[in-house]
C-alpha cells in the first residue's frame, strides 16, 4: 500500500507523440491557467479529423460548463497556431468512468479499483496485466494481478515501463464514481462537449 510519508507526483508519465504532442504543448499551459489538468490528447481520422482533449479539475470533476470553457479558450489558440493542416473537429471531454490513468497519483486515487495495464515491453513474456490497484510506491504501480500458474499476487510495475493504463468499467467502479460525484455535489458522473469551428454542441452523460 501507499506509504503516507511518500510524495506521489501528479505529473503525467504518459506523453503524446507527433501531432498530438505538438497540440499538448499548446493546450496544457492554457488548461493550467484555467485550473484544469490535461489527461490526454488524441488525434483521429474517424469521420474527418478529430482532436480530442480530455481534461479535468484537480479533484477529478469536469462539468459541461468546464468543457465549454476549455473549448472557448483553446479554439482560438489552435486556429492561430494552425498546426493541424486540415479541417478538424474539436472535442473536449471528461476522462469518463473507465478513465485512463496518466499520473502516478491516479493509481493512489483509484486504489481498490480494477485496472488494465499494458507495458512497452514484456516482463517474463507478458505485457498485459489486469487486477485491483493497490497504489503507487517507490516508482512502481502496485497491482494485484492474476499471474496464471503463479496465482494472484501483488506485483510492482515500474512507471517508466507502462504504455497505457485505464480503469475497467465494472458495477463497483460505477458505484464508486457515483459516490464521488455526489460527494462533490455533482448530479452526473461525467460530462463532455464537442466544439466545431462554427457550432458548439454539448453531450450529457445520463444520470445513473
Amino acid at each position: 500500500m501507499q506509504n503516507s510519508d511518500q510524495v506521489v507526483t501528479s505529473d503525467r508519465f504518459i506523453q503524446e507523440t507527433g501531432l498530438a504532442s505538438d497540440l499538448a504543448q499548446l493546450v496544457e499551459p492554457v488548461l493550467d491557467s484555467l485550473g484544469f489538468r490535461l489527461v490526454r490528447i488524441e488525434v483521429s481520422g474517424r469521420e474527418g479529423k478529430t482532436v480530442q482533449i480530455m481534461a479535468e479539475r484537480p479533484d477529478g470533476s469536469m462539468t459541461i460548463d468546464d468543457c465549454e470553457m476549455v473549448s472557448k479558450a483553446v479554439s482560438p489558440i489552435l486556429d492561430v497556431q494552425d498546426i493541424v493542416s486540415e479541417a478538424y473537429r474539436l472535442e473536449v471531454s471528461s476522462p469518463g468512468i473507465d478513465r485512463p490513468l496518466v499520473r502516478p497519483s491516479d493509481f493512489v486515487d483509484w486504489a481498490g479499483s480494477e485496472a488494465k495495464i499494458e507495458l512497452k515491453s514484456p516482463i517474463e513474456g507478458r505485457k498485459r496485466f489486469r487486477g485491483a490497484l493497490e497504489g503507487f510506491e517507490d516508482g512502481e504501480v502496485l497491482i494485484e494481478a492474476d499471474l496464471g500458474e503463479d496465482g494472484v499476487k501483488t506485483i510492482g510495475l515500474a512507471i517508466g515501463l507502462i504504455s497505457t493504463a485505464r480503469l475497467v468499467l465494472t458495477d463497483d467502479l460505477i458505484r464508486e464514481a457515483l459516490r464521488r460525484a455526489k460527494a462533490k455535489g455533482k448530479e452526473q458522473l461525467g460530462d463532455g462537449v464537442e466544439a466545431d469551428p462554427d457550432e458548439l454542441k454539448t453531450d450529457d452523460l445520463e444520470d445513473l
